[in-house]
Order: structure tokens, then C-alpha cells, then sequence
């Protein structure tokens, strides 16, 4: 998806999430290992929430904020996660998962604060500094719950 908006980065937000959900609810399903299955399947429910979260943002949001361009995207690398869902995460240890999950996040998180700093309407860093609060808040709230499973 090419992101040229502010708009369009809520729609990508949205449908990594939905892409996310999807995969690991595939993948939950072809994990041997019980523990690995639980997590994937947590997780799955947990981006398909965030998904909806996600799209309340683009009906309630400014206009104004909304149909703001970007200019220095075009910088940015963008985040690919797995393009196609061939069960990697079945394939992959609980920790490794955790793992990948994390670095996902945690690369939406420096893409909000890249925008952040780049961003001089106040509509607009309304709109990125809110879906930086969500996205850090459900980050925090992921290693807190995986943590939890591992110490079991």
C-alpha cells in the first residue's frame, strides 16, 4: 500500500493488523507445540481487536487530519511482515514469536514517533500522537501477558 496521507496510514495500520490477526490465527493452527499455539492464538484475537480500535480511529478522526499529506515518508522504510502467511510462526518457537511480534510493534511505535517529529499541523500530531499512545500502551500490554505465560 502506497501511503501518501494521513488517512492512508490509519488504512495501513488497520489492515496490518487485520493481515496480522489473520496469519496468526492460520499459523495458530499448524503450531505443535501447546504453549506456541496459546500464544499465537492470544495473539491472533489481540491484532483483530487492535484492527477494530484501528478503524474507529478513521471514523472519528479529523477530516482535516485525515486528508493531510506526508512528504517525508518517502524516507521512511516501510514495515513488511510477512507478505504471504506460509506458517512461519508455526514453525517458530514461543519465544521466537514473541520476538518477531515485538520488532513488529516496536517498528510501528518508530514509525508513529517518526511522523511525530515531522508532523506541524496540531490536528495531525493529535491524530499520530493517539495511535502512538494505542500502539505503545498495547506493546506494553503484549510483554506483560507473554511474560506472564512464560513464567508459567
Amino acid at each position: 500500500m502506497y501511503v501518501s496521507t494521513f488517512q492512508d496510514v490509519v488504512e495501513w495500520t488497520r489492515t496490518l493488523h487485520e493481515h496480522m490477526a489473520h496469519c496468526l490465527k492460520h499459523c495458530s493452527t499448524q503450531q505443535d507445540e501447546e504453549r506456541a499455539k496459546w500464544l499465537l492464538t492470544y495473539l491472533a484475537d489481540h491484532e483483530a481487536a487492535l484492527e477494530k480500535v484501528v478503524a474507529g480511529f478513521e471514523k472519528q478522526a479529523d477530516p482535516k487530519a485525515l486528508n493531510t499529506w506526508l512528504y517525508d515518508y518517502i524516507s521512511y522504510q516501510p514495515i513488511k511482515p510477512h507478505q504471504s502467511c506460509n506458517a512461519p510462526y508455526a514453525e517458530m518457537s514461543f519465544d521466537e514469536i514473541c520476538q518477531e511480534i515485538f520488532d513488529l510493534h516496536n517498528q510501528i511505535i518508530d514509525f508513529y514517533r517518526y511522523l511525530e517529529g515531522r508532523t506541524e499541523i496540531p490536528e495531525t500530531r493529535e491524530l499520530i500522537g493517539e495511535l502512538l499512545k494505542l500502539e505503545h500502551h498495547e506493546a506494553m500490554r503484549l510483554a506483560h501477558q507473554t511474560s506472564r505465560t512464560r513464567d508459567l
